[in-house]
Protein backbone atom coordinates (compact mmCIF):
# COMPACT_ATOMS: atom_id res chain seq x y z
CA UNK A 1 0.00 0.00 0.00
CA UNK A 2 1.48 3.42 -0.99
CA UNK A 3 2.60 5.69 1.82
CA UNK A 4 0.20 8.40 0.69
CA UNK A 5 -2.80 6.10 1.11
CA UNK A 6 -1.56 4.93 4.51
CA UNK A 7 -1.13 8.51 5.67
CA UNK A 8 -4.62 9.38 4.39
CA UNK A 9 -6.18 6.48 6.32
CA UNK A 10 -4.25 7.46 9.43
CA UNK A 11 -5.37 11.05 9.03
CA UNK A 12 -9.00 9.96 8.56
CA UNK A 13 -8.78 7.82 11.70
CA UNK A 14 -7.33 10.74 13.67
CA UNK A 15 -10.09 12.98 12.33
CA UNK A 16 -12.82 10.59 13.47
CA UNK A 17 -11.15 10.20 16.86
CA UNK A 18 -10.98 13.96 17.27
CA UNK A 19 -14.62 14.39 16.25
CA UNK A 20 -15.73 11.68 18.69
CA UNK A 21 -13.96 13.61 21.47
CA UNK A 22 -14.94 17.14 20.50
CA UNK A 23 -18.53 16.78 19.27
CA UNK A 24 -19.98 15.50 22.59
CA UNK A 25 -18.27 18.41 24.37
CA UNK A 26 -19.51 20.98 21.84
CA UNK A 27 -23.06 19.60 21.81
CA UNK A 28 -23.18 19.39 25.62
CA UNK A 29 -22.02 23.00 25.94
CA UNK A 30 -24.50 24.10 23.27
CA UNK A 31 -27.35 22.31 25.05
CA UNK A 32 -26.33 23.84 28.38
CA UNK A 33 -26.19 27.31 26.82
CA UNK A 34 -29.64 26.80 25.29
CA UNK A 35 -31.13 25.71 28.63
CA UNK A 36 -29.54 28.59 30.55
CA UNK A 37 -30.56 31.12 27.89
CA UNK A 38 -34.14 29.86 27.87
CA UNK A 39 -34.39 30.02 31.66
CA UNK A 40 -32.80 33.47 31.69
CA UNK A 41 -35.21 34.88 29.10
CA UNK A 42 -38.24 33.31 30.76
CA UNK A 43 -37.63 34.30 34.37
CA UNK A 44 -36.19 37.71 33.48
CA UNK A 45 -39.68 38.73 32.38
CA UNK A 46 -40.94 37.84 35.85
CA UNK A 47 -38.18 39.81 37.57
CA UNK A 48 -38.86 42.79 35.31
CA UNK A 49 -42.36 42.95 36.78
CA UNK A 50 -40.99 42.97 40.33
CA UNK A 51 -37.74 44.92 40.17
CA UNK A 52 -36.93 48.28 38.59
CA UNK A 53 -35.17 47.94 35.24
CA UNK A 54 -31.78 49.06 36.57
CA UNK A 55 -31.80 46.63 39.46
CA UNK A 56 -31.72 43.42 37.46
CA UNK A 57 -28.38 41.57 37.41
CA UNK A 58 -27.65 39.15 34.52
CA UNK A 59 -27.80 35.60 35.83
CA UNK A 60 -30.30 36.40 38.57
CA UNK A 61 -32.97 34.43 36.72
CA UNK A 62 -30.78 31.32 36.60
CA UNK A 63 -29.88 31.56 40.29
CA UNK A 64 -33.52 32.06 41.23
CA UNK A 65 -34.54 29.08 39.07
CA UNK A 66 -32.02 26.82 40.82
CA UNK A 67 -33.19 28.10 44.20
CA UNK A 68 -36.80 27.46 43.18
CA UNK A 69 -35.90 23.90 42.15
CA UNK A 70 -34.26 23.26 45.54
CA UNK A 71 -37.21 24.72 47.44
CA UNK A 72 -39.62 22.65 45.34
CA UNK A 73 -37.70 19.47 46.04
CA UNK A 74 -37.56 20.18 49.76
CA UNK A 75 -41.25 21.10 49.93
CA UNK A 76 -42.20 17.80 48.30
CA UNK A 77 -40.70 16.03 51.32
CA UNK A 78 -42.66 18.12 53.83
CA UNK A 79 -45.62 16.16 55.11
CA UNK A 80 -47.97 19.14 55.18
CA UNK A 81 -47.08 20.47 51.72
CA UNK A 82 -46.71 17.18 49.83
CA UNK A 83 -50.51 16.57 49.59
CA UNK A 84 -50.83 19.95 47.85
CA UNK A 85 -48.27 18.89 45.24
CA UNK A 86 -50.05 15.57 44.74
CA UNK A 87 -53.36 17.38 44.35
CA UNK A 88 -51.81 19.66 41.73
CA UNK A 89 -50.37 16.68 39.83
CA UNK A 90 -53.76 14.97 39.86
CA UNK A 91 -55.28 18.16 38.51
CA UNK A 92 -52.75 18.20 35.67
CA UNK A 93 -53.65 14.58 34.85
CA UNK A 94 -57.24 15.66 34.23
CA UNK A 95 -56.31 18.30 31.63
CA UNK A 96 -56.11 16.44 28.28
CA UNK A 97 -53.26 18.23 26.46
CA UNK A 98 -51.31 19.45 29.48
CA UNK A 99 -51.17 16.03 31.12
CA UNK A 100 -49.66 14.49 27.98
CA UNK A 101 -46.98 17.19 27.66
CA UNK A 102 -46.13 17.18 31.36
CA UNK A 103 -45.95 13.40 31.74
CA UNK A 104 -43.97 13.00 28.51
CA UNK A 105 -41.34 15.54 29.58
CA UNK A 106 -41.21 14.19 33.14
CA UNK A 107 -40.89 10.57 32.00
CA UNK A 108 -38.11 11.59 29.61
CA UNK A 109 -36.00 13.15 32.36
CA UNK A 110 -36.80 10.34 34.79
CA UNK A 111 -35.76 7.81 32.16
CA UNK A 112 -32.49 9.54 31.36
CA UNK A 113 -31.58 9.88 35.03
CA UNK A 114 -32.87 6.45 36.01
CA UNK A 115 -34.92 8.13 38.73
CA UNK A 116 -37.96 5.88 38.42
CA UNK A 117 -35.71 2.84 38.54
CA UNK A 118 -33.42 3.88 41.38
CA UNK A 119 -34.74 1.13 43.68
CA UNK A 120 -35.30 -1.46 40.97
CA UNK A 121 -32.92 -4.21 39.97
CA UNK A 122 -31.36 -4.81 36.58
CA UNK A 123 -31.73 -8.25 35.02
CA UNK A 124 -30.64 -10.23 32.00
CA UNK A 125 -33.62 -11.52 30.01
CA UNK A 126 -32.82 -14.82 28.33
CA UNK A 127 -34.14 -15.22 24.79
CA UNK A 128 -35.81 -18.62 24.34
CA UNK A 129 -33.84 -21.25 22.39
CA UNK A 130 -30.95 -18.84 21.74
CA UNK A 131 -27.75 -17.82 23.55
CA UNK A 132 -28.79 -14.15 23.37
CA UNK A 133 -29.70 -12.03 26.37
CA UNK A 134 -31.30 -8.59 26.73
CA UNK A 135 -30.56 -6.13 29.52
CA UNK A 136 -33.64 -4.75 31.24
CA UNK A 137 -34.93 -3.16 34.42
CA UNK A 138 -37.61 -4.71 36.64
CA UNK A 139 -40.43 -2.19 37.00
CA UNK A 140 -43.11 -4.22 38.76
CA UNK A 141 -43.45 -7.57 40.48
CA UNK A 142 -46.50 -9.76 40.80
CA UNK A 143 -46.55 -9.47 44.58
CA UNK A 144 -46.74 -5.64 44.44
CA UNK A 145 -50.34 -4.91 45.41
CA UNK A 146 -49.77 -1.14 45.43
CA UNK A 147 -49.82 -0.86 41.63
CA UNK A 148 -52.44 -1.78 39.07
CA UNK A 149 -49.93 -3.73 36.98
CA UNK A 150 -48.74 -5.62 40.05
CA UNK A 151 -52.31 -6.75 40.64
CA UNK A 152 -52.75 -7.86 37.01
CA UNK A 153 -49.79 -10.26 36.92
CA UNK A 154 -49.24 -13.37 39.00
CA UNK A 155 -46.82 -13.73 41.89
CA UNK A 156 -44.48 -15.75 39.67
CA UNK A 157 -44.26 -13.01 37.03
CA UNK A 158 -42.41 -9.72 36.77
CA UNK A 159 -42.64 -6.74 34.45
CA UNK A 160 -39.36 -5.79 32.78
CA UNK A 161 -38.63 -2.65 30.79
CA UNK A 162 -36.34 -3.24 27.80
CA UNK A 163 -34.96 0.10 26.54
CA UNK A 164 -33.85 0.64 22.95
CA UNK A 165 -30.53 2.12 21.87
CA UNK A 166 -30.21 5.71 20.62
CA UNK A 167 -33.82 6.60 21.28
CA UNK A 168 -36.21 7.16 24.16
CA UNK A 169 -38.37 4.09 23.80
CA UNK A 170 -38.56 0.43 24.55
CA UNK A 171 -40.84 -2.45 25.46
CA UNK A 172 -42.45 -3.50 28.69
CA UNK A 173 -42.72 -7.28 28.84
CA UNK A 174 -44.19 -9.58 31.48
CA UNK A 175 -42.05 -12.64 32.09
CA UNK A 176 -41.85 -15.60 34.46
CA UNK A 177 -39.28 -15.00 37.16
CA UNK A 178 -37.16 -17.93 36.01
CA UNK A 179 -36.59 -16.26 32.61
CA UNK A 180 -34.32 -13.60 34.09
CA UNK A 181 -31.08 -13.51 36.03
CA UNK A 182 -29.63 -10.61 38.07
CA UNK A 183 -27.15 -8.22 36.45
CA UNK A 184 -24.52 -6.54 38.60
CA UNK A 185 -25.09 -2.95 37.47
CA UNK A 186 -26.95 0.11 38.72
CA UNK A 187 -30.29 0.83 37.03
CA UNK A 188 -29.34 4.34 35.92
CA UNK A 189 -26.01 3.12 34.52
CA UNK A 190 -27.76 0.27 32.74
CA UNK A 191 -30.20 2.63 31.03
CA UNK A 192 -27.41 4.92 29.87
CA UNK A 193 -25.39 1.95 28.69
CA UNK A 194 -28.27 0.55 26.64
CA UNK A 195 -29.21 3.92 25.14
CA UNK A 196 -25.62 4.37 23.97
CA UNK A 197 -25.58 0.85 22.43
CA UNK A 198 -22.94 -0.29 24.91
CA UNK A 199 -20.52 2.46 23.93
CA UNK A 200 -20.86 4.40 27.19
CA UNK A 201 -17.72 4.92 29.22
CA UNK A 202 -17.38 3.48 32.71
CA UNK A 203 -17.68 6.11 35.42
CA UNK A 204 -14.54 6.77 37.37
CA UNK A 205 -14.87 6.37 41.11
CA UNK A 206 -13.76 9.39 43.09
Amino acid sequence: MPNGEKNLKKLSKDLLTGLSLLLPIVLSIQLLIWVLTTVEEWLKQVWDLVLPADWYIPGLAIVSFLALAVVTGVSFRVRIIKPLWLWGLRLIDRIPVLNYLYNTIKDFFDLIGGQNFSDQKVVWVRMPDTPYKLLGVVTKQGDDERSRLGQMISDQEIAVYLPMSYQVGGYMVVLPRDCVEPADIDAGDALRLIMSAGLGQKKSKS
